[in-house]
């Protein structure tokens, strides 16, 4: 998910509201008041650094968490209701991007009229269901669903091939299931069994509100989710998906067909509109089992399954009943006790429709075009770090450093926000808000499906820049970094090196350490899935992201829930090897050769104390159950706690010593890169 010499940020020429970076008063980037004394840094230094914060900050009832990282999106969408309230009640041409976002913020916002429709836009889709009388009529739904963006049992994106990253093709997933995760299905633990109570009550009520009576809205409920039990068992675990190799299978359409007599393939992509020879068919095991039960469950169950995933993927888009039901089933996944404010939800639906469009407003008003270069600068002082380490590894053979250097260098950089801005020719209706949703769906299924059989557009983003996030992309080799996260506390203009290299400087390096985490390392310098290691040298990486996994292994939340080791991976290696590169390029400058101390802190004592800063997150325990399971990064303390237990600079700039309790021999320090 996703660092400096300078620093520049978010200038706000702004509406009523002031950016972070407009205080009145300098930032003092020590917080000396949070630090909490009585915990040693070598013990707990996520608590050392963020204790007393952490032990009286409150989350918001209608928050699952507050701090750093994703959190930051939470002030960050005031910023964004700043600018739809002022755009949404103004004059624009038509088709102008301030009369888009504005009219389907206001379309939103009117819950009256939303109300007033209660179940009616949404009948006509309900009632296609229930006409279905075999499977070819079940199949052409499905289809005109996908056409809409919704997929319930075909999981199909459009995105390059893992071996020939020059052409776009079909990838397709496992998919089916209502539940966070296949796992969900098989627990029995009481938090697990309550979400499953949960989710059947949440379906029964979508199902009494569209017109069933309550014993046969029940007894659907459970159909669909025996149903949905059955697709589970094929899932691959979140384990299992991280094996590249094992989830690339690229089949000829034709031999599909034959195998799966039950699902006309080829017909399914003529009718979408996809010429396609071949496909790659990620997880067959569930496009078996789909196959299978498509023949020996009975059509009313699909027709169960099918109205009630219809119900559940259009509740925030309706009435308020509807709404209400989304969000008690939520609440007991989440722990958030209280609904967003409708402006904030209608926040989140512009971003996620209309993103780029709203996008350019936010980077127009709030992102200084100085901080552009200048992290690009910073990227490249990072690079730099990154290959001097590459050349002193003493595991790696000359020839593999020469590849990996190769493809740290054609790395695609960036930043801010997109050279060429995403255009949505859709018209949006003041007064429509579900067909406004509609449209807007259908938008981006056209969208993705222009994609087949073309070369990946490499200036294309695949995050909004306003977005509190960053990311590596394996199939184009790309890093990117949008305005959202070039704020405190991970870029601050007026910050020290320290602070800043490790800020966004740590960020920087997680992110170009995935090109060469578990999955990132098997792909070339051109985004193929193709092996540029020698086999002794890919064995030794191996045996070093084994000791990563089973040190994570070992590392708790909530007193006993672990961490998965094998599910973290990618992100721990990350985390492990952004800290040394960042550190590496901060040495670089004058501060982090120099020795002076600001605020009685070492530039070292700083630089540790700032990675543990951006990881300043605190959530709610329901949220954190679900998080271990399905979230690829480790909870925010191990984020800091555990690089740190490996980094020597840490161990010498805190005098963390034998006998506090996450000290590591030296020998015991894992390092990959």
């Amino acid at each position: 998910m996703k660092h400096k010499i300078l620093v520049a940020l978010l200038a706000i020429a702004a509406c009523t509201s002031k950016s972070p970076q407009q205080n009145e008063e300098p930032r003092q980037f020590i917080d000396l008041a949070g630090l909490d004394y009585t915990i040693r840094p070598g013990d707990d230094f996520f608590m050392h650094v963020n204790g007393k914060w952490y032990n009286s900050v409150e989350i918001d009832e209608d928050q699952v968490g507050v701090g750093s990282y994703s959190y930051l999106n939470i002030p960050q969408r005031k910023f964004l209701e700043t600018i739809l309230e002022e755009v949404s009640g103004g004059q624009h041409s038509k088709g102008s991007i301030e009369q888009k976002v504005g009219d389907f913020y206001a379309s939103g916002m009117d819950t009256t009229t939303i109300n007033s429709r209660g179940i009616a836009p949404i009948q006509p889709i309900l009632a296609q269901i229930d006409q279905i009388s075999n499977l070819n009529e079940l199949e052409n739904f499905l289809v005109s669903e996908m056409k809409v963006n919704n997929q319930s049992l075909i999981g199909l994106r459009i995105s390059p091939d893992d071996q020939n990253s020059t052409i776009n093709i079909i990838h397709l997933s496992q998919t089916g299931l209502g539940l966070p995760d296949r796992d969900y299905y098989f627990k029995t633990d009481s938090s697990t069994l309550g979400i499953q109570k949960a989710y059947q009550k949440y379906l029964a009520t979508l199902l009494v509100m569209a017109g069933e009576n309550e014993s046969n809205a029940q007894t659907a409920a459970q159909t669909v989710y025996a149903l949905e039990k059955q697709l589970a068992e094929s899932h691959k675990t979140r384990i299992e998906r991280r094996v590249v190799k094992e989830n690339y299978h690229k089949v000829a359409v034709a031999d599909l067909d034959k195998k799966h007599t039950n699902i006309s393939w080829k017909s399914i992509f003529d009718n979408l509109g996809l010429k396609a020879d071949s496909v790659d068919i990620r997880q067959p095991a569930y496009y078996d089992k789909l196959n299978t039960l498509l023949q020996t469950q009975g059509l009313e169950d699909w027709k169960a399954y099918l109205k009630a995933q219809t119900l559940v993927a259009n509740a925030n888009y309706l009435s308020t009943p509807f709404r209400k039901a989304a969000f008690e089933y939520n609440k007991v996944v989440s722990g958030q006790s209280k609904q967003l404010t409708r402006a904030q939800q209608m926040v989140q639906q512009v971003d996620q429709n209309l993103g780029f469009d709203l996008g350019q407003l936010y980077v127009k008003r709030y992102f200084n075009e100085a901080a552009k270069q200048r992290v690009l600068d910073l990227v490249n002082n990072l690079q730099k770090a990154f290959e001097q380490r590459i050349n002193q590894l003493d595991w790696m053979s000359d020839s593999t450093k020469t590849q990996a250097k190769e493809k740290l260098y054609a790395i695609t950089k960036k930043i801010g926000y997109p050279d060429k801005w995403r255009e949505y020719p859709v018209e949006i209706n003041r007064e429509n808000y579900f067909e406004n949703v509609l449209a807007l769906r259908k938008n981006e299924a056209d969208y993705q499906f222009k994609k087949l059989g073309k070369a990946p557009d490499k200036t294309e983003w695949g995050t909004t820049p306003s977005t509190v996030t960053a990311y590596y992309n394996p199939s184009l080799n790309e890093i990117v970094f949008p305005a959202g996260i070039l704020q405190y506390p991970y870029f601050d203009q007026n910050a020290d090196d320290a602070i800043n290299y490790g800020g966004i400087g740590m960020v920087i390096g997680h992110e170009l350490t995935h090109a060469f985490d578990d999955q990132g390392a098997q792909f070339d310098k051109d985004g193929n899935l193709k092996n540029w290691w020698s086999k002794a040298d890919y064995e030794k990486f191996k045996a070093k992201t084994q000791l990563l996994i089973d040190r994570y292994d070992t590392f708790t939340v909530l007193d006993s829930v672990p961490i998965k080791g094998a599910m973290t991976i990618g992100e721990n290696t990350a985390d492990n090897g952004g800290i040394y590169i960042a550190y590496d390029a901060f040495k670089l400058t004058p501060q982090g050769q120099d020795t002076t101390k600001i605020d009685g802190f070492t530039p070292d004592q700083r630089f540790s104390y700032s990675i543990a800063r951006i990881w300043r997150v605190k959530v709610r325990d329901e949220y954190m159950r679900t998080y271990v399971v399905t979230n690829s990064h480790s909870p925010a303390m191990w984020r800091v706690n555990g690089p740190l237990m490996n980094f020597d600079p840490f161990y010498a700039a805190y005098g963390v010593k034998p006998g506090d309790k996450n000290y590591k021999a030296p020998e015991e320090r894992i390092k990959i890169w």
